[in-house]
């Protein structure tokens, strides 16, 4: 048995979860019933199994059709992605059958109830069966024609279904419109990116065609009445006004039943890839066993992409792509727009927030409109109908707090501007640095997993799944960035690599993380960008072209260039190897594209991202505004900061430091609020505030604003003491014991009169930001009075971020919010952290402090219980708990107990617990794929409930 297929064969568990992306008929959404009545046919195309054969092929397909049967209009055919059927299409169809067309969806070979064998789009299977379909849509009589045998007719579809519109646009000349979503443009450029397998995703992609055994070509077909020797064309129901909308339909992915398989002299693949043609099943089994792609595969694939066809795509297309997408990224949808804009079609592009990584339908409604449009114009000629814009691309915010939905925003341009457009120069640092190409390629960095992303438990962890193990990779790191930079498109950068590999051949993953000012790094969409470089045994200087993204590095934020020997996800040379790698000068260019912003520009991304808040704000700068009393003498405790003294450099980026704090309740002498408080807060980190009612929280925030005087300590914000007035509180945003508002005035006229109070230019109030914030509409015109709590409590969360404080401190800012807006509460709050700014939050709701805070300072009777990170407090941060599908095997335990840095896994109820001992929660993620665990999420053990209850009971 070979060790690489059989370490590629453990991979495909990983991806499992993928599968139904593949599918690719999320793109549109299904409509309710409205409208005239929808007819549907169901019919078979006898067709030939290939040209000049003597086998013929059955084509399962159903004929939409609505409103007067005696008009003609366009038609328009439907392609299902990989993986599903027709079925997939129905709700999109019956949509665009009551919107005036003729719709015709089918099964494509191998799918569905149709037969034959899956040939990916060859031209002279798949492709020639939708030129057959459009013969039969010629000859109907509702169907407008341009000519004696040629309709008018327009073909849509998403990953394989898009490319076969693609394609049939380039073989048939009678094609009008496309709309192709979510697809590729080169096949072999797909699975083999820069010379290299990519081994999980077309594992996954050979797998699902490969379930279950070729289907007969005499099997029956649900609602179909022709026989396997019925001429093409022919079928049951075939007049426009039959209505079969009850008859039986295949399902999706619906396996094919056993037939007419391969005989006793058919080549192995035949059997091993089931449904595959046994060419592209031998390519992918030699692939698969070499882990290195060959002229012949590539040659092979590229026959059946649309790029074989680049010059002859000359019709409207509306192309859509999805930003989280590593099996068919953004360069595809920029090739094939170049391609096709040069041969004088329009072309409009939409880059969507979701892809075969995501599978998410967010957008599902628009883009159906989009492509209705797209038709109404090029089909039925109705030159009036807007298509949107050249360019658009979706940028992901935080909820609608009126249905939970993410909150999307649009950015458009009126020209495509490519993936280079504008580019700036970043500069990169660091010196030339070797690393290795582990012995058998493993253990893999992670970049991008499909299926894995959404596991449940690594957002409450903080967990990126993105790793790279020391020793594999070269790392150059950008200064921290002056302003926020917001990169659309390919950066590339100049490197020089030379390595002791046999042959001079190097294989490297490239990508650009983001670095937060705490250290956090992430990996816009877990894009990689791999790339074999030849002939660099003694040294080559290459050109590295990164992934294509839309992603805003912020302000403070580093851009860190990784190049890594191994990656999960596709196949790595397991000979050994230590390759040398040195930027070759230049700078890193980054594409900018001037004038793309957001529908709520000039809002900062963590702000429109999370409009509709409700919770807390900031009374603190009109209070401190005011004439300051006294401030007290040294002998009453308090140290006074000495007029103009330097915070020095250590402590003048410290949000907030606290040292030996204490206030006495009036009049007493023995009773402390608080005694002897002592913590540090740091950039980029959100803080929760904890404590029972009577902890001293407020009043250690009263007296952080400068609101009330403590009697022993000292409070430093970014080096600076805090006393009444002082100027370093200008820095900071606060809402503590509730917003004061005068009533009569409207919400809008109490922030413009809040910021003229403080003194300082309007233009630094950023008010805009705050109203959109506030997320009223209309009612920020109307009197406070009339507001409710919630609308208060939004109001005053605008209040508290005029003028973009570094510091932003939120006393209980949930009260009165109900739980979509109390999940945009904690969704502001990482976000406006991540910029590098500090949030200290106080609050009862320990499942939110859990989910949002990345520390805490847990408070009781004015003392201070513990501090440190979230995951400390909860013991989540040695102990998690693994779930797993299915009863846990009796052997796993011992297994997982023996991977590095694992000091125990002990079966649970829930699945695996495990304790970890050295390990992060990425590596033993990475060790759990590698022995083939079927994980379905990663969450800490312990949660903040239970350790909260546990100091505070301890304290008592």
């Amino acid at each position: 048995m070979d060790l690489r297929l059989t370490r590629f064969r453990g991979r495909l568990l990983a991806a499992a979860a993928a599968v139904a992306a593949l599918a690719g008929a999320g793109v549109w959404a299904a409509v309710p019933e409205d409208g005239p009545a929808v007819h549907r046919v169901e019919r078979a195309f006898t067709v030939p199994e290939s040209p000049g054969g003597d086998g013929t092929v059955r084509v399962d397909a159903s004929y939409f059709t609505a409103g007067d049967p005696d008009g003609r209009r366009p038609a328009v055919l439907l392609a299902h992605g990989f993986g599903g059927s027709k079925a997939d299409l129905r709700g999109q169809a019956e949509e665009l059958a009551r919107a005036g067309y003729a719709v015709l969806t089918w099964s494509a070979r191998g799918f569905g109830a149709s037969t034959g064998r899956i040939g990916l789009n060859d031209p002279e299977r798949e492709v020639a069966d939708v030129s057959r379909m459009i013969d039969w849509l010629a000859e109907r009589p509702e169907v407008r024609l341009d000519g004696e045998g040629d309709p008018r007719v327009g073909v849509a579809g998403a990953s394989y279904g898009g490319a076969v519109s693609l394609l049939a646009a380039g073989y048939d000349d009678r094609v009008d419109a496309i709309a192709p979503s979510i697809t590729y443009w080169d096949l072999s450029e797909a699975l083999f990116p820069g010379g290299v397998f990519k081994e999980l995703w077309a594992g996954v992609f050979f797998t699902t065609g490969s379930t279950g055994s070729a289907p007969s070509a005499a099997g029956a077909v649900p609602g179909g009445g022709s026989g396997p020797e019925a001429p093409a064309g022919s079928g049951a129901g075939t007049g426009p006004g039959a209505d079969t909308g009850t008859a039986p339909e295949a399902g999706a992915g619906t396996a094919p039943g056993p037939g007419a398989g391969p005989g006793p002299g058919s080549p192995r693949g035949a059997v091993g890839c089931g449904r595959f043609s046994p060419e592209l099943c031998e390519m992918y089994e030699r692939v698969a066993v070499s882990g290195e792609p060959d002229e012949a595969a590539r040659t092979l694939l590229r026959e059946r992409s649309p790029v074989a066809v680049a010059d002859r795509i000359d019709v409207p297309a509306l192309i859509v792509q999805g930003r989280s997408d590593s099996l068919f990224p953004l360069d595809h949808a920029d090739a094939m727009a170049e391609a096709i804009r040069a041969n004088g079609a329009p072309v409009a592009v939409d880059w969507i927030a979701g892809g075969h990584d995501s599978g998410s339908q967010t957008e599902a409604d628009r883009i159906g409109d989009r492509t209705r449009a797209w038709f109404d114009r090029h089909l039925k000629g109705d030159t009036g109908t807007d298509t949107g814009p050249a360019f658009r691309v979706t940028r992901t915010g935080g909820m609608d707090t009126t249905d939970g939905e993410v909150r999307l925003r649009a950015a458009d341009a009126d020209r495509y501007p490519g993936l280079s457009a504008g580019d700036r120069t970043v500069p990169l640092r660091g010196p030339g640095q070797s690393f290795a190409n582990p012995a058998g390629g493993g253990p893999p960095a992670v970049s991008a997993v499909p299926g894995l992303g959404g596991l449940g438990g690594l957002p409450e962890l903080g967990v990126s799944l993105s790793l790279d193990y020391p020793g594999q990779h070269a790392r150059f790191e950008s200064a921290p960035l002056r302003e926020a930079v917001q990169v659309t498109g390919s950066p590339s950068v100049r490197v020089r690599v030379a390595t002791d590999a046999g042959g001079g051949e190097a294989v490297l993953f490239a990508k650009l993380y983001d670095v937060g000012p705490d250290g956090r790094q992430v990996l816009p969409a877990q894009l990689v960008a791999p790339l074999r470089v030849t002939g660099a045994g003694e040294g080559r200087t290459v050109e590295v072209r990164l992934p294509a993204v839309d992603h805003r590095f912020e302000a403070g934020h580093r851009m860190r260039l990784v190049l890594s020997a191994t990656d999960l996800a596709y196949a790595s040379p397991a000979e050994p190897a230590v390759h040398t790698v040195s930027l070759a000068g230049g700078g890193m260019s980054v594409p900018v594209v001037p004038g793309l912003e957001a529908e709520a520009d000039p809002l900062p991304w963590w702000v429109w991202g999370l409009p509709l808040i409700g919770a807390a704000a900031a009374a603190a700068l009109l209070l401190t505004g005011r004439r300051a009393p006294a401030a007290p003498s040294p002998g009453a405790g308090a140290v006074p900061d000495p007029a103009g003294s330097d915070p020095g450099p250590e402590r003048a980026d410290v949000p907030l430091e606290i040292t030996g704090l204490s206030k006495r309740y009036a009049g007493s002498t023995d009773r402390y609020a608080v005694r002897d408080l002592s913590f540090r807060v740091e950039r980029g980190q959100v803080l929760g505030l904890l404590g029972p009612n009577g902890a001293g929280k407020t009043t250690t925030l009263r007296m952080l604003m400068g609101l009330i005087t403590p009697d022993s300590g000292e409070i430093r914000v970014f080096g600076r003491r805090v006393r009444p007035g002082a100027p370093v509180l200008s820095r900071v945003g606060a809402f503590v014991e509730g917003a004061g508002f005068l009533p009569h005035l409207s919400g809008r006229a109490n922030l413009e009169l809040y910021w003229q109070a403080t003194g300082r230019p309007g233009r630094d109030a950023h008010l805009e930001e705050a109203l959109e914030i506030a997320g009223l509409g209309d009612a920020l015109e109307r009197a406070v009075r009339t507001y409710s709590q919630g609308m208060r409590q939004r109001l005053a969360i605008a209040q508290a971020m005029l003028g973009l404080p570094d510091l932003l401190i939120l006393d209980e800012p949930t009260n009165g919010l109900d739980p979509p807006q109390i999940r945009e509460m904690r969704e502001v709050m990482i976000r406006y952290a991540s910029g590098g700014r500090t949030v200290i939050v106080s609050s009862h709701l320990l499942a939110e402090v859990e989910q949002t805070c990345t520390h805490l300072v847990v408070m009781d009777r004015g003392r201070l219980v513990q501090a440190g990170p979230v995951e400390e407090i909860t013991g989540s941060g040695d102990t998690v708990l693994v779930g797993v599908r299915g009863p846990v095997p009796e052997a796993l335990p011992e297994k997982v107990a023996a991977l590095p840095g694992v000091g125990s896994a002990v079966p649970s109820e829930e699945g695996l617990l495990v304790r970890l001992d050295g390990a992060s929660v990425t590596e033993l993620l990475a060790g759990l794929l590698r022995l083939e665990v079927p994980v379905v999420g990663v969450g800490p053990h312990r949660r903040l409930e239970d350790a909260f209850l546990t100091l505070i009971g301890g304290e008592r």
